[in-house]
């Protein structure tokens, strides 16, 4: 845990942490969250002892920790939905998203520096940034920003699950597994569904109908 503060620190900036969830599901909107760590304390430290890359803990350790970042940090979540998402793209958006949220933080913080999971930088944000590769399992703040984009994603989206219960999203967060698209077949797509996703898969069953 030490080590993923200390990584923070050592650029001698106001850190800011970025990262994204729910780039890969063909349902649901794209978040983004920005956290500043303000203050670190050893008591912080003990309470945040299990933050990692939020794909490395289980829901239930997400869920844990989630309100200890949010009370204990500077943070923005943000969300582009399925309708942007089909108009700019994937990619875009998911930028789109972590420009929000950081640009919120960072217009609150001197000397900062934004930290982006991954190897793409912000497009068009006036703030400096430095990708980080595997950031989610470097970096406290970018850790956190997980924690934060996927428990909020993963809540939303129990709420979708309420309205469209057939598609089993509070299991799958809207990924592609063999029930959700089996469901896709049966029921086909929602509003929250993002056709462009699923391209290939209905070329596939167009194809094999006229064998």
């Amino acid at each position: 845990m030490s080590d993923l503060f200390n990584f923070d620190k050592q650029f001698n900036k106001l850190i800011i942490g970025t990262d994204e969830a729910g780039r890969g599901p063909a349902a649901g909107g794209v978040y983004a969250a920005a956290v500043h760590f303000d203050k670190v304390t050893d008591g912080l430290i003990r309470d945040l002892a299990i933050l990692n890359d939020s794909k490395k803990l289980t829901p239930k350790k997400r869920e844990s920790i989630y309100n200890t970042i949010l009370d204990n940090t500077l943070n923005k979540i943000v969300c582009v939905e399925v309708d942007e998402i089909e108009s700019i793209n994937i990619l875009n958006s998911s930028l789109k998203a972590m420009n929000i949220a950081c640009s919120f933080v960072a217009g609150k913080l001197e000397n900062n520096l934004t930290l982006v999971d991954g190897n793409k930088l912000i497009k068009n944000y006036a703030y400096p940034q430095q990708y980080i590769i595997k950031g989610d399992s470097k970096s406290a703040s970018i850790a956190a920003a997980s924690i934060l984009a996927k428990v909020t994603r993963d809540r939303y989206m129990l709420r979708l699950h309420d309205e469209f219960p057939m598609y089993n999203w509070a299991k799958n967060a809207g990924y592609l597994t063999k029930e959700h698209i089996e469901a896709i077949d049966k029921y086909g797509l929602t509003k929250y569904h993002r056709p462009s996703f699923l391209r290939k898969h209905f070329e596939a069953v167009k194809q094999l109908s006229l064998i």
